[in-house]
């Protein structure tokens, strides 16, 4: 199966955020691809209460049918990025990635489980102050593949995708918004590593270029395949990473130097 890494450089607009989304998740499907990735908060790059204001029910919202009408459009899977989610209390978040299937049925959900925090004096984050951490983690099959889920910070805690491989997944998804100055210093080193380790894909799609909230984040938006090659990147702006996810190749890779089956722990 084709897969694509979308990347974007969002706004505090949603609806021309939307409008972004769907244009790049047309030109995925026209390049071929079955399943289709946007990037963490694809929808709002704003401010910390942006996302209370536009945060959505599990049962839906503006955000999430318009991710159901390009599935079903399209006739793709769509790994939805982040959208803002009702959290546990009134003014509280949870970062959440949707996944539709080519009929626009909502199949899976993922609440991104590590929250970042970062202070060097110049740029702070702490997004424990409006967002709950996620419960547990989640992998769900789209199609022939098996694609279990992450988000941005949780690239940085190998444990979860462990979990994550029991079974094996085929593909493993990072929607990000990396900073520059952690994306520069760290991005495709561990995607690369969480590929090689776990000896599959790994699809990043990012957030890449400079927002009007001010903020820069790193891009970089890549495809690696599970011997860590990398299949594909886009370095900033938007725009679309297509590659093949070869059942084949990861067999063989598999076969060649059995890792996951020599694991103790």
């Amino acid at each position: 199966m084709k897969v694509a890494a979308v990347q974007m450089v969002s706004t505090p607009d949603v609806a021309r955020n939307l409008d972004a989304a769907a244009r790049l998740i047309g030109e995925a499907a026209a390049a071929g691809a079955g399943l289709v990735a946007l990037p963490e908060y694809f929808c709002l790059m704003g401010r910390d209460g942006d996302k209370v204001v536009h945060a959505e029910p599990a049962d839906g919202g503006p955000i999430q049918h318009m991710l159901a009408d390009a599935a079903r459009r399209h006739g793709v899977w769509i790994l939805g990025g982040t959208i803002p989610a009702a959290g546990s209390a009134a003014g509280r978040v949870l970062n959440r990635t949707p996944v539709f299937a080519p009929d626009g049925k909502l199949v899976a959900r993922y609440d991104k489980l590590h929250l970042f925090a970062f202070d060097n004096g110049r740029e702070r984050y702490d997004e424990g102050a409006v967002l709950d951490a996620g419960e547990s983690p989640v992998a769900v099959q789209c199609g022939t593949l098996r694609v279990g889920l992450s988000v941005c910070y949780d690239l940085r805690f190998p444990e979860l995708y462990r979990r994550l491989m029991q079974p094996p997944c085929d593909l493993l998804a990072v929607p990000s918004a990396f900073t520059w100055t952690t994306g520069r210093a760290h991005w495709e080193l561990l995607l690369r590593a969480r590929a090689v380790e776990n000896q599959c894909y790994v699809l990043a799609p990012a957030q890449g270029g400079r927002h009007e909230n001010g903020r820069r984040t790193w891009g970089h938006s890549m495809i690696v395949d599970p011997w860590g090659d990398v299949l594909g990147v886009r370095d900033e702006g938007d725009g679309v990473v297509v590659a093949d996810v070869d059942p084949a190749r990861i067999a063989e890779v598999r076969r060649q130097l059995p890792a996951l089956a020599h694991r103790r722990l």
